[in-house]
Parts: C-alpha cells; structure tokens; sequence
C-alpha cells in the first residue's frame, strides 16, 4: 500500500465508521463498496492543499471494475466532544441524553449557517468526484446533523427548518436537490435513512416512509435503511437509556438477525428506487433470503469488515457465515456484566466495544492487518489516546 494512503487511512481511524458491502440480487454477481468519510468540514479545510492528492491515491487503491468506490458524507454534531467542541452547533439547543454525558453543550444554528453547511455537503460531495470517487452518500440515520434535523426530538425549531415533517426534512432535502445538480444526473447519490429513532417522541416509521419517498422523487439512486441513534442503539442490536418505542409494523422471523430487513420491505414496496438494509446480517442465506423475498435490493455490512476485510470475497465464494465480533466484545468481564443494569455503565461499555472495531481500523491503516490479541480495554485506551494526539494537532495546526 502506498505509503501516503496507509498514513491517510490509519489518520482517518477515529472518524470512519464503517466499511460496507452490498450485493445484488440472490445471485451475488457484483459487489459495491464504501467508506465512511471524515467530517465536511474537515474535508472542506483540506480540499484545496495536498490532501486531495491523497483521497486520488487512496480511490485508486480500491478501483476495480465493476465496483462503485463511494465515499459517505457526514456531520457528527451529536458526537463532539467537550475536549473538541464544547459548544457544538445543532438544529436546536437539545442535548443527547447520554449519563454521564462527555459532550459539549449545543448551540442552535442559525438560518445562515444552516445554509453553509448545506452548501459544505454539496461542495464534498464535487471533491470526491473530482478525486475519482464513483458515488456519495449522505449520511441521515443515527443521530448525526441531518437526522438531528427530522426528530422533533432534537429539532425544536420554529422557522422553516423545524416544526411539521416537510420542514424538518428540509435540510436533508436540500443538500439531496443542490448535490443533483452540482454533480450531474448520472452520478450515483446515496442516503442512509433511519427507519425510526425508536425513542417516544422521535423520528418514527411513518415519518421515515414519507421522507423515503421525498428522497426518490428528488433523485437519490439508493436508500439505505438502518435506525436508532446513541441513546437508543439498535444499530447495534443493543439497549439504550430509555425504553424502546416499538413502531407499528409486522415482524418477521428474518427480523431477529437483519434488524430492519421488515421496515426496508415496507419502504421498497413504496418507492421504485433500490433499497439496501443494513445491520446484522452475517448469515449468507438469510441475506439470500432478504433478496429473494423483496425485503431489499442490496445487503450492507458493517461491522465484520472492520476485522474481515476480505468479507465479501468470503460471501462470493461460499462462506456460510461472517463473524459476530460483537458476541464477544465487552469491556467489563462477565462477573461485572450485572452492573450494565446501570444505564451510565451499560453505556460506557457500548462505546468501548465500538472502540474495539474503530481501533481494528486503525490497525489496517497502520500496518495492513487487524490485531487478534486486541482487547476492548487496550482499544478504549489506544482510540482515546489517539483523539488526543488528533486534538494536539489540530490546536498546533491553528495556531500556524
């Protein structure tokens, strides 16, 4: 791996989230993939110097044909922390209602600023075209900017931005329409949709229906559905600070290992443009099973790829199953498990088990290979060292 990329890749660890796969119908005849890209901003600070330079190199690196290399915009407000952002902007002044929480105080918006950022996502979007990148997405599902905009949980507002549902998917729905035109008609857009929040209150099924179908007929090419946010992590199959809002839809027994596979066959059946699910999937003949019964188009993996890499080559050629890294992961050892009764402990633990497959990531991009000896508390520690060097750097870079 060129140097330049792997330095690249093992900086970006604390800010990727996921690398994805999606196959195609049953047949399993092409695969596409993604990687979760670094904060707008931090894109759109760095465009104009070496670094795209860099994400040319790095597109190159994944470029086989027939396979799309797309890049996921996103903006983490719910995830600042006090040490970066003490004072993160959001749609409204509404903090996560995380114990104990680490993050910052937020700050609303203003309608200025509303329109920069959505002027940020679409300028990113135009600098991953023009680093080769064959596609984008839009990242609005589990809390981030644009899905803190749809929940009247988090978007309180009383202009244009906030209120009734065509108002709080204004912001998503600007950056979609701005982005179609900044790219051109045959450029692939992606957006990752929340099903639901499944918190009361929140963004809920119904409402994510509606928005599904706004997007298709502002010309997004794939949705992508998953759900939940921090407080309320059924992303990852886990239990947040608050009782589950169950939304009002039939289950199915596929439902117990693809978390949203009924939500996205609800969806699918609504809108013409394909439908992708993610959240685990690891059994390749229940993905099978989700294609062939209509409940998506497209399958999407996560977290295996932090340790398989190679994935979706196993599932090509013939592998009956991914690893369930998560089974096993825990922070406390299992005569402590009694105190994630506790909403500040169990939290802290799903963070740290998150921890474990960013620092995975980190280990590709430093070396090539992940680390089998890992465990979650040397991760915990390596990824929180690894935001301290990140904040030093970024304070030194400032000051120039």
């Amino acid at each position: 791996m060129d140097p330049q990329v792997k330095n690249l890749l093992a900086s970006m660890a604390f800010g990727v989230t996921e690398g994805q796969a999606f196959s195609s119908r049953a047949t399993f005849k092409w695969t596409v993939i993604t990687w979760s890209a670094l904060e707008t901003s931090w894109l759109i600070t760095n465009y104009q110097r070496r670094r795209l330079t860099h994400w040319q190199k790095w597109r190159g690196k994944a470029h086989v044909p027939g396979i799309i290399c797309g890049h996921r915009l996103v903006t983490r407000a719910a995830r600042h922390r006090n040490s970066s952002t003490p004072l993160p902007k959001h749609p409204s002044a509404v903090r996560l209602r995380l114990p104990q929480s680490q993050f910052g105080e937020p700050v609303a918006l203003t309608e200025d600023e509303i329109e920069l950022i959505i002027s940020r996502f679409v300028h990113c979007a135009v600098v991953c075209q023009k680093a080769g990148f064959t596609g984008v997405q839009f990242h609005a599902a589990h809390g981030y900017l644009l899905s803190q905009f749809l929940s009247p949980l988090t978007n309180q507002r009383d202009d244009q931005w906030g209120g009734c549902l065509e108002n709080r998917a204004r912001a998503l729905l600007s950056v979609v329409s701005k982005a179609r035109v900044a790219l051109g008609a045959e450029f692939p857009i992606s957006v990752k949709l929340n099903s639901a929040d499944f918190q009361k209150g929140g963004f809920d099924f119904e409402e994510s229906l509606t928005v599904a179908q706004w997007l298709a007929e502002a010309g997004v090419d794939l949705l992508e559905i998953s759900g939940g946010t921090y407080e309320q992590p059924r992303l990852l199959n886990l239990d947040g600070v608050e009782p589950i809002d169950e939304q009002t839809i039939a289950r199915s027994t596929m439902a117990r290992e693809a978390y949203f596979v009924d939500f996205a066959k609800a969806i699918r059946e609504k809108v013409s443009i394909p439908i992708m699910v993610t959240g685990g999937l690891r059994r390749r003949d229940v993905m099978e099973h989700v294609l062939d019964s209509g409940g998506a188009d497209m399958i999407g993996l996560g977290r295996p790829l932090c340790v398989e890499t190679d994935g979706p080559s196993q599932l090509l050629n013939g592998a009956d199953e991914l690893g369930r890294y998560e089974n096993n992961l825990s922070l406390l050892p299992s005569w402590l498990m009694w105190m994630t009764r506790f909403n500040a402990v169990r939290t802290i633990n799903s963070f740290a088990t998150q921890f474990w497959f960013y620092e995975q990531i980190a280990n590709i991009g430093r070396s090539g290979t992940t680390d089998d000896s890992l465990t979650v508390f040397s991760a915990t520690l390596a990824q929180q060292n690894s935001a301290k060097t990140w904040m030093k750097s970024r304070k030194a870079g400032s000051q120039r």
